[in-house]
């Protein structure tokens, strides 16, 4: 902190009682000044020498036979006028960054000049203003939090102004030339603490990370910090991906924190709707500056504070473009409290609508140069793997997210069918997630019809589900009869496909040939037909014995099957192919009940439902928790 004395005088003002009068008591006093409630008893010529404004009001008040003189609408109140008449009576006057612009402000008021005096009050300021204030980045941003309460004259003196150049200025040299004490919002360096790090006997020079100046800017109102950041971002030398950190703290400091609490409550969140203004308006639009979880954090909050749609559908449009980078629990937005549902579903389709859209193959650009078709032809080959894990990322995700909103028990069958329809095309290496999700929507409504089973278990198809999935699908009693019949025939088409050893599609008849997966994990045909591809004339329809049997010789033939019984959540996917051929070789049927099973017709009771069931945990594994506050700071570079 810098300070400035001014004057070589003791100080002659003396406070007397609740009404805090000051007193000049070297000579009879003969003006009265008033600020409000406060009365100072002064000298006229001190003051007048130095005040034209004081001057004036004097001459007036002396035509109308008073001694007093009103000036409560001078800035900075009773406490920057006493700077100013202490200045004039030639008294010490201790300037710092907490007072100086009021007595800036007041001096203005009162007319100050040089023209009336010279080394006049404005002037011994602006010089302090100048060399010092401007000069350090802590009193930079002091003396811009108090510029608040002095408007419109910071205003009208470019002091405003004047500070976030100063602080845009600092924030945006090379960080090797900053020093750890220019900030003071931050943790203590180990050699603050008297803990030197040495090496070699030569001490170590701390590094100062990019966005070392993120967390005092956290400090001002969010006028004053949009401001700041576009005075920054102006000077085009930091990094988008820093500004979009600086954003981020912002974000969970004056808007995320507490915020459903507070609207739950009633609270006036008119300042947080102002934040989340000014900070998507500040958003970078650089690829990768900020997350994908963050973009869903304002999304969330622009739902709640319900500041209008602009915002929403802008947000839609940004996550669509990065939803690879979200994880499950960002997606989890909570609806307004009079809807039923417990998710905003419909928001959701939008952002993966809009993915979608992004990520379509739709329309090739033709060009007539040979050089130029090279050229886009290598550029496709980077950039085609990196939409494949996007696409694989995405599919995975909103498995996920089926999962978690299928447990809510006033979630509809079309809206979760309508979600998980808008992502059937992307790939996914197994269904896995899928049947999780169904598993779990049929367990929270044990009350559905055969027909709503049948609808949903057909988005998947059995023909993708890893092995420890159908183990756990073939002992679930919550699934429609059909699905199981399904589920153990293609466990036999594996299996055949194991034991046959060489080109397996050689030696197995054409009606299981034609329900395999080809290579490229794509089945022919879709789980829902492929067990009817024969006729009920051909072959046998399976009973219910004829399944339950099945069920126990699938759980005698592998080894360790007995304990993964219902309630079991742990499959190991990771077993080396000799255990994988073990099993499967164990799960080899009698040819006359595999006859039955290829029609995929029965008109057999549905399994009832039950909860002794329980989807497999290691399908989709719970997604990773966002940290929800910054708690250190890193380099951002």
């Amino acid at each position: 902190m810098k300070y400035m004395k001014l004057g070589s005088k003791p100080d002659a003002f003396q406070t007397d009682g609740s009404n805090i009068r000051f007193v000049a008591t070297e000579l009879a006093t003969d003006i009265v000044i008033s600020i409000g409630d406060v009365k100072f008893y002064l000298h006229k010529f001190p003051l007048l020498s130095k005040s034209s404004r004081l001057q004036r009001l004097v001459a007036s008040s002396s035509e109308e036979k008073s001694d007093e003189v009103d000036i409560s609408d001078i800035p900075g109140g009773p406490s920057a006028f006493e700077i100013c008449a202490k200045f004039c009576y030639g008294m010490i006057v201790t300037l710092n960054a907490y007072n100086v612009l009021a007595a800036r402000c007041a001096a203005e008021y009162l007319e100050m000049f040089e023209t009336i005096d010279k080394g006049n009050l404005i002037y011994k300021i602006d010089v302090f203003l100048t060399s010092s204030v401007f000069r350090t980045w802590k009193d930079s941003i002091i003396v811009l939090q108090s510029t608040k309460s002095l408007l419109p004259w910071c205003e009208n003196l470019k002091v405003i102004n004047h500070c976030i150049d100063s602080i845009a200025t600092k924030a945006s040299i090379d960080p090797s030339e900053v020093e750890w004490s220019y900030t003071y919002n931050r943790r203590k360096l180990p050699s603050e603490n008297g803990i030197d790090s040495h090496w070699n006997g030569v001490r170590k020079q701390p590094v100062v990370p990019n966005d070392w100046w993120v967390e005092d800017l956290c400090e001002l109102e969010v006028d004053l910090y949009k401001r700041v950041i576009m005075a920054i971002k102006a000077k085009g030398r930091i990094p988008a991906v820093v500004i979009g950190e600086a954003l981020r703290a912002y974000a969970y400091r004056r808007l995320l924190g507490s915020l459903e609490d507070a609207v739950s409550n009633g609270v006036d969140c008119t300042k947080r709707r102002a934040a989340l203004d000014a900070i998507l308006f500040l958003l970078p639009t650089e690829e990768g500056s900020v997350s994908c979880g963050f973009l869903l954090k304002l999304l969330r909050a622009a739902c709640l504070l319900e500041p209008g749609e602009s915002h929403r559908s802008d947000l839609i449009k940004r996550i669509g473009t990065h939803l690879d980078g979200a994880s499950v629990s960002d997606l989890l937005i909570p609806v307004n409290a009079d809807e039923n549902s417990v998710y905003n579903i419909d928001l959701i389709m939008a952002i993966v609508d809009e993915f979608m859209s992004q990520n379509s193959d739709n329309g090739k650009a033709k060009f007539q140069d040979e050089d130029e078709i090279v050229e886009v032809e290598n550029v496709s080959v980077s950039v085609t793997p990196v939409r494949s894990a996007s696409k694989l990322a995405v599919a995975k995700l909103i498995d996920g997210y089926l999962a978690e909103i299928a447990k809510d028990p006033n979630l509809p069958l079309p809206k979760l069918m309508a979600l998980a329809e808008i992502v059937s095309s992307l790939p996914r290496p197994t269904h896995d997630g899928l049947y999780r999700a169904i598993d779990m929507y049929l367990k929270e409504h044990p009350s559905l019809s055969k027909s709503e089973k049948k609808k949903l278990c057909g988005l998947m198809d059995c023909k993708q589900l890893s092995q420890d999935a159908c183990m756990h699908a073939v002992q679930n009693e919550r699934l429609p009869l059909r699905v199981v019949v399904q589920v153990l025939f293609f466990e036999q088409v594996r299996a055949s496909v194991a034991s046959a050893g060489g080109d397996p599609k050689a030696e197995l008849p054409s009606t299981v040939r034609s329900l395999l997966p080809r290579e490229n994990g794509n089945s022919i045909g879709s789980s829902r037909s492929a067990a009817t591809t024969t006729t009920e004339e051909e072959c046998g329809v399976p009973t219910s014995s004829d399944i339950n049997s099945l069920r126990s010789m699938r759980l005698a033939n592998n080894s360790g099957g007995s304990e993964r019984s219902s309630g079991s959540s742990d499959m190991n996917k990771n077993g080396d192919d000799k255990s994988a051929s073990g099993k499967a070789k164990g799960m080899l049927m009698p040819k006359k009940i595999l006859s039955k099973l290829w029609s995929g017709k029965t008109n057999a009771g549905e399994n009832s439902s039950s909860d002794t069931s329980e989807s497999p945990g290691s399908v989709n594994p719970d997604e990773a928790k966002s940290t929800q506050s910054r708690i250190t700071r890193h380099s951002a570079s």
